[in-house]
């Protein structure tokens, strides 16, 4: 019989099994995965070649007076265009700003009025949203300057499995792209980046934005990247 055999082939077969054991054990190191640089250099990578993409703007911790960038949902399209709504608080009160900006020139439907007029968003507490998607001074360059990234956890987000980095961005970078009332205080961000597509799809983060002594959050989500989006100037009255 088999089993009862003895010697020299009993200890090959041994040796043998014990190779073919050895390969499949799960003490193998896993693939390497990709690096939280290397995933935020990826996501960039791809909010830069994408033509178009709808977004939401939310935040936590504002204060009740002054004018300010509360939240907004909108498209963004290449090469400088946007065509939204924008929250405003002011005079203690949220308004909502109906917005359009091509090419460098903001016009928003303002209360009491009828029809869009130029205005300067500056002084309505934010910068041209137009811009969101200029490689040079849009949401792209808060991945190519975050520091300290780390991996996060990985799930699963209306069917997309997303990555989250955590990173620190300076805050004059911040100040630049969205708001903040102490640009020498660093902004702590989360990303959260589609791992498939390399698409960002969510970053949150939390800063100086309101007061300078005081943190609250902005959260940003990405969506639709590539869509048929077509904006043109609205006329004036």
């Amino acid at each position: 019989m088999l089993l009862r055999r003895s010697g020299a082939p009993a200890l090959v077969l041994a040796l043998l099994t014990g190779a073919v054991l050895t390969g499949c054990s799960s003490d193998e190191p896993e693939e390497t995965a990709e690096s939280a640089t290397a995933l935020l250099e990826r996501a960039k990578s791809t909010l830069d070649e994408a033509e178009s993409a709808h977004f939401v703007l939310a935040s936590e911790g504002a204060p009740d007076s002054g004018t300010l960038l509360v939240g907004g949902e909108g498209d963004i399209a290449r090469p400088a265009s946007f065509d939204g709504t924008l929250q405003v608080l002011a005079l203690g009160s949220t308004l909502d700003l109906q917005v359009v900006s091509v090419d460098g020139t903001v016009y928003a439907e303002l209360p009491f009025t009828s029809g869009f007029s130029e205005i300067e968003p500056a002084q309505f507490g934010f910068g041209d949203p137009g811009d969101l998607l200029d490689p040079e001074t849009g949401i792209s360059q808060l991945l190519a300057e975050a520091s300290s990234a780390e991996l996060g956890e990985e799930r699963r987000v209306d069917g997309e499995v997303v990555r989250e980095v955590t990173a620190e961005l300076p805050g004059e970078l911040v100040e630049q792209v969205l708001a903040s009332e102490d640009p020498s205080q660093p902004v702590q961000a989360r990303f959260s980046v589609v791992t498939e597509s390399g698409e960002l799809r969510r970053a949150e983060l939390t800063g100086p934005f309101f007061t300078a002594d005081e943190d609250a959050t902005y959260t940003l989500e990405l969506s639709d990247f590539g869509a048929d989006v077509e904006i043109s100037a609205p006329p004036t009255g």
